[in-house]
């Protein structure tokens, strides 16, 4: 009876881990529309608000050690491509965002920065990694989902993104 439980409660577990992936935001997918706070919390932001832009939604923590070489990368991008149609969503997911604040006075960044303490958003894109980025189209629908980062990494996004910009 014993090995009965364990192998229904086994089972149970490996079909929801099979369904959360089965679920996450990938590549052709309309991207989740976010409402959420800035970081100061004097503004609601919203994915719909950037409806005929390339967005990098850039979810992080700021105790992840390659944030740290991401956003000074993605902040120098943002500033050349900004002027094309290109935004960086960054989403914040510390509980405590004295911490995010502290990383942010270290390494300012131009784009904005959201929180989603509770990670009801990560939750629905299904980030499974820090940080976890994805690239959505003009059109709202997620072209590229990026896992980690090294600095290597900027130029293929950048590549990926300027192809977007060129889209009509």
């Amino acid at each position: 009876m014993l090995n009965k439980n364990i192998s229904q409660i086994f089972l149970t577990l490996i079909a929801g881990a099979f369904s959360a992936s089965i679920h996450a935001t990938e590549a052709g997918q309309a991207a989740p529309q976010f409402a959420l706070p800035t970081l100061q919390q004097d503004q609601v932001v919203t994915l719909s608000q950037y409806s005929g832009k390339v967005v990098y939604i850039d979810f992080w923590a700021s105790w992840c050690a390659p944030c740290r070489t991401s956003f000074p990368l993605l902040n120098k991008l943002h500033k050349k491509l900004k002027s094309q149609g290109f935004e960086i969503i960054a989403i914040n997911l510390d509980e405590d965002k004295t911490k995010a604040a502290q990383f942010l006075k270290e390494i300012p960044v131009g784009f904005n920065v959201l929180t989603d303490a509770k990670g009801e958003w990560a939750d629905k894109f299904v980030v499974e990694s820090m940080p976890t980025s994805f690239i959505v189209d003009k059109l709202g629908v997620v072209q590229h989902v990026h896992h980690g980062f090294t600095a290597n990494d900027i130029t293929e996004l950048e590549k990926k993104i300027t192809e977007l910009l060129a889209k009509k």
